[in-house]
């Protein structure tokens, strides 16, 4: 921790854009967090047996109550199919198809950033590295006179880039995974919801999750 510190401390003059690129970095993987766990707070299997429960038992009233009483991704699409009140299966299928398109961009937005932004930090560190190693040489900062202190001073805006990415990295993998499990949960749940207002037998896809 103490080697940490230093990197921060004196590691020349490519710390600071790397200090505000993991703060922004951080920020922007804090907020894509919050939103997934918004959107799936929800105990997913008891929520879609109930709401097919009741739907197939012809209590919609009682569905769509279910549905607005909580705050997810999955309720919210229960509320768009219920809501059409129609029993067409066209137009029903339809309507869930647009409705999940709408949801997995909000799901998946700026996921993209997190990868670039690890990439970045990465190259900035690296950069960094070589103008500090370039001007302990030079004798112009680093304090050194040997050949490792140099290549020590160096070393550290690197450090700095490896453990700013390293977050990022582990981050865009949990979301990406968050996301995907979500947009599972969403396909299987309007399968099921449509199935059940056209009065077809039920299918439970990805029931040993």
């Amino acid at each position: 921790m103490r080697t940490i510190l230093v990197w921060y401390q004196s590691g020349g003059p490519f710390i600071v854009p790397l200090l505000l690129l993991g703060v922004a970095s951080l920020l922007l993987l804090a907020e894509r967090i919050v939103g997934i766990v918004i959107r799936s707070r929800i105990h997913a299997r008891p929520f879609m047996e109930k709401v097919i429960s009741l739907v197939r038992s012809g209590k919609l009233d009682e569905a769509l109550q279910v549905c607005a009483n909580h705050k997810a991704a999955l309720a919210d699409l229960g509320l768009v199919i219920l809501r059409s009140r129609t029993r067409d299966e066209h137009d029903l299928v339809s309507v869930a198809e647009s409705a999940t398109l709408t949801m997995i961009p909000e799901l998946s937005r700026r996921l993209a950033w997190l990868p670039t932004l690890a990439i970045v930090a990465g190259l900035l560190g690296l950069l960094g590295a070589v103008a500090n190693l370039h001007d302990s040489l030079m004798g112009a900062g680093g304090g050194g006179g040997s050949l490792a202190t140099s290549v020590a001073f160096a070393l550290r805006p690197l450090g700095v880039g490896v453990l700013t990415a390293i977050p990022l990295v582990a981050g865009h993998a949990l979301l990406v995974s968050e996301s995907q499990r979500l947009a599972g949960q969403l396909d299987e749940f309007s399968v099921r919801l449509v199935n059940a207002l056209v009065d077809r037998p039920d299918v439970r896809l990805g029931h040993r999750n």
